[in-house]
Formats: structure tokens, sequence, C-alpha cells
């Protein structure tokens, strides 16, 4: 598309190209220029550890050649069940050395969950907390996994086939040199997606779509400098957008990234952030939200004016969240938007140019945008019209893992439609207007209605269910779920959460619970979501 037809980009910050070369590269390449330009600078800061680029370069080998000994070949998975720790970093490199690919998994996932996305995404090698190994051990047999390798676990007696993290770092520290071809063009990563249709699935995240929208923020965040940066990484990294802009964004920089891995304790987050200095600060709406109206924050007990650039995403930026905050730290939060098909964003507000209020902001460079209407997804719409959002760019996925007619759905003709509905103004900032598909997200997780409405129904006094978003008294979206019981039947909405505390994690239990003689549905039987959620919107 020519230049003309791209109306956003007159409105870049000054710095920012329209086009810019992405060099052909993978992340194992990414990591090592970052090691052979500034091996001895801090890289990882995690409570009162600290560690160089070229000690975490040495550790993941050791990883990789473990691997290798294992057998893992070229392509297949391996998993990290791990928060946002040293050892999350260490074998994320290491798998990726290995030429393996990085399953991250929610460590807070349960039993149910973590056997569904490991058998469906054939995870041979799981790298899991000692607490999570008690759980899964017993039902291995289950699991396609053959080996666990336990962090925290050095003095506990495991499974011959099993092995502690220390004691893998202390046996493989010598060996050969990792040596595996990793091809741009390689999987890197499978990342979980409700995509199009609400059905979790993997969207697989080829090495050169995370490298193209790490080489983009990289220049969008035109106030930060190489090397010069220190990376407050408080959102998860097994999720893709704390991987590529916490993570991989960090390398990129030759930053130190600061992992936090409990964002819930305000008081260590805020800690680590004064003593440590953070300047670039991605995250949610809620964590700046709840950092603003924290009392020891509000009496300034907290220094934070170190903090210059921060990305909100995963949820709307409410306009007042944004101007408390950056009056708190001095710094600019902008919010973007992108989802796990183009791991991980497609749009940003500029860091130091105009924010437009409710906008996602502007494409990327090299990112391409139309909006499509809703039924055919062929006509493109005019100015503020709204439709659905179709993007185009070098971070689009591949497609999903083993779904062929979701891929086919989803990419069409190079063009990755996203099922979000929005409008373009006349300048070529986005907005949001609306989902097409159903998936709730919950504190900027992705939660699944399918998912919920199967553990509902199997309570032996449930006889249909229905579950979709709705808001709270706070204006955040959460899960109702409406249950028609069977006949004579009897329970309370705690026994329902009670019932999906033992399958679910929390966030996805659903905070409203409402029973019915019925449920409204289609000429075919289908229950209708919307109604629903129409008629709770009403009261």
């Amino acid at each position: 598309m020519e230049t003309k037809h791209k109306p956003w980009i007159s409105h870049y910050d000054e710095g920012v190209p329209a086009e810019m070369d992405i060099p052909k590269i993978s992340l194992v390449e990414l990591f090592k220029q970052t090691v052979d330009m500034a091996g001895d600078s801090v890289c990882m800061l995690f409570e009162d550890e600290q560690l160089t680029y070229q000690e975490v370069d040495d550790l993941s080998d050791r990883v990789a050649r473990y691997l290798l000994t294992q057998g893992i070949q070229k392509g297949e998975r391996v998993g990290i069940l791990l928060s946002n720790t040293p050892a999350f970093v260490i074998s994320y490199y290491g798998i990726l050395k290995a030429g393996a690919v990085v399953m991250a998994l929610n460590p807070a996932y349960r039993q149910r969950e973590i056997k569904r996305l490991a058998t469906e995404s054939g995870i041979r090698l799981l790298i899991l907390p000692e607490l999570v190994y008690d759980t899964l051990k017993p039902i291995q047999e289950e699991l396609p996994i053959e080996t666990f390798v336990v962090v925290g676990g050095k003095m506990k007696t495991l499974a011959e086939e099993d092995l502690a993290w220390d004691i893998l770092l202390e046996e493989y520290a010598e060996g050969e040199a990792v040596a595996v071809d990793v091809s741009p063009d390689d999987p890197a990563v499978f990342q979980y997606s409700g995509g199009t249709t609400g059905t979790p699935k993997c969207a697989i995240g080829l090495h050169r779509n995370l490298i193209a929208n790490v080489y983009q923020f990289d220049r969008w965040l035109v106030n930060t400098e190489q090397g010069e940066e220190t990376i407050l990484v408080a959102i998860p990294i097994y999720h893709v957008y704390g991987m590529v802009l916490g993570m991989n964004l960090a390398v990129k920089m030759g930053a130190r990234m600061v992992l936090i891995s409990n964002p819930r304790d305000l008081d260590g987050l805020l800690k680590a952030a004064e003593r440590h200095q953070a300047t670039v600060f991605p995250g949610v709406p809620n964590i700046y939200a709840a950092i603003n109206h924290y009392p020891p924050v509000v009496d300034g007990e907290y220094d934070l004016s170190s903090i210059k650039a921060c990305i909100s995403g995963s949820a709307t930026l409410p306009l007042r969240v944004k101007e408390e905050f950056e009056s708190l730290t001095n710094g600019h939060l902008v919010e973007g938007y992108g989802l796990s098909e183009a791991p991980t964003a497609t749009h940003c507000n500029p860091i130091l140019g105009e924010n437009r209020a409710g906008s996602i902001g502007l494409p990327l460079p090299n990112v391409d945008c139309k909006i499509v209407d809703l039924e055919t997804g062929q006509e493109e719409m005019a100015v503020d019209v709204p439709g659905e959002l179709i993007v185009k760019g070098p971070q689009v996925m591949v497609g999903y893992h083993q779904r062929p007619e979701e891929t086919a759905l989803t990419l069409r003709d190079g063009w990755l439609f996203t099922g979000d509905v929005a409008r373009m103004d006349s300048d070529g900032y986005f907005y949001l207007v609306d989902r097409k598909k159903d998936v709730i997200k919950v504190g900027g997780f992705q939660v699944w209605p399918n998912e919920i409405e199967a553990v509902i129904i199997q309570h032996p006094s449930v006889k249909e269910v229905a579950v979709a978003g709705v808001a709270d008294e706070h204006g955040n979206e959460v899960a109702k779920a409406w249950i028609v019981l069977k006949e004579g039947e009897a329970l309370s909405p705690d026994d329902v959460k009670l019932f999906c505390d033992e399958y679910l994690t929390r966030y996805k239990i659903p905070k409203y619970i409402e029973f019915r003689e019925s449920l409204p549905r289609t000429m075919v039987g289908k229950v209708l979501r919307r109604v629903l959620v129409q008629e709770e919107q009403a009261h």
C-alpha cells in the first residue's frame, strides 16, 4: 500500500519510520548479539539475585545441552510452568537454543487445564515448580510429558526420569557448544488464543514474528536508549505480551529486566521499581489504576519519577488512569492493541505525540490495516464506520497448530482477521467498538465461555448453562454464568463457585451466577449469549 493510504504515518513520533528493515534473524541470534555487545551488563534482577547477559547465556546453554541429551528434536515442544523468575528466562532461551518450541503455561492452571493443553500441543518435557510436580506426577501416564524438571526441588526425591533444576545446571555446566541451526522461519512459541470463534487454539509464533515485533517497539519507544534502560517486567512472561514487550524487548535493548513474580504485591513491585530505577513499564490498566490509588503512593512514600515509557494492553485504558499515572511518574503511559495471533501487538499510541481518548493508537511500522464489513470481510468500510479490523504485517502468525480450518478462516490472502470490531478516524487512529468473538478478558487474561460451561455442566444438579462476559460494579469485564437446574435440585452461587474451583484457575470462575428456568436459544437450539448479556445490561 502506498503512503497516501496510510494516514497514520504522519502522526508517528519523529524518528519512527513508516517502513523499517527487520533483520532475518532468530531470537537465539538476537540474544547472542546482545551477549557479544554487552555480556557483562546486568540482564536480570530478581529479589536479591543478579545475573549478567553472559551468565544467562552460559546457564541457558546448560539447559539446551540437557534437552539435546534427552533427545528433544528440533520443533518439539518443551513446556515452562513458571512465573516471572530467572529460571523462566534461562529455560526460555535454552529451549530456543536447542531448536525446540516454547510452550509457556500459566503456573496457576489446574490439573485439568494443563492436561488438555499439554496433550493438544504435545509437550515432551515440562519445567515446573516443586509444588506443581506433586500435583502432576500422579497423572503423568495421562500426559505426553516424559520428563519433569523441577525448580526448587534439589532436596526432594524425584522419580528416576525427572531432574532437579539445580542439579541440571551443575551436571551440564561443561560440554560441547550448542550448535543447533535455528532459522527465523522456525516456530519459537506456541501461544493459546481464543481466536475468532472463542475456542482455545494454539497460535504458532515463528522466530521472525517475535523479532519483528521487538524491532518495531524498539523504534516506537523514541525516548529510550540502547543499553541505558531498566524494564519492570511485572506482566507475566508466560504470555506473549510480557514475553515480547518485557523479556525479548529488554534483550534487544540490552536493558536490565526487573522480574516481578507477584504483581499483586504492590509494595514488592514498587520497591523494586524505585530501587532499580525502572524506566520502562509495560502493563495492564488494572495495575496502573491500583498504583494510582495505593495509599503509600498517594502519600508520596514511593518515588516513581524514573519511569518514562509505559505501554498498556489487554484492556481499555481509561483516560483518568492514564492522566493520574502520568502525573505520578512524569512518564508517558500509552495504550496499544495486540493479539496472540500477531505476537504481540499491531497498534500503539505515540509515546510522545498525540494520544486520542479511547483510541488503541496507530498501526506500527510495516503494518497495514483495514476495516471491513462483518458479513463477507471483503468490503472496506469508510472512515469512522465500524467493521472487522484486519491486519497484515511481519508479526502475524503462520497459523494455528493442527487447526487448518481455523487457520483458513483467520488468515485470508495474507490478512489476519482479528474478530474485533473497530473503526478508523480520518487521521488513522483506530478505536475498538466491540468484540466479534465471545472471549472474555478478565484482568487482561483471556477466558473462554466454552471452557467454563464445560466444567459447570458436569455438576450433577445442572441441566443447562451459558457463560458470557459482563461488566462488574467497577466497569471491569468478568464472567457470568446463567444456570438452569435439574428439576427438584437446589444450588447456591457459592456451591457453583466451589465446584469450579476444583477445575479452573480463580480468574476463570464466574463472578456472578444467575439461576433461570430456561435459556434463550436460536431455532436450531444454539444458546443466545448476546441476549443474556443484553438483558444484564438492561437491568
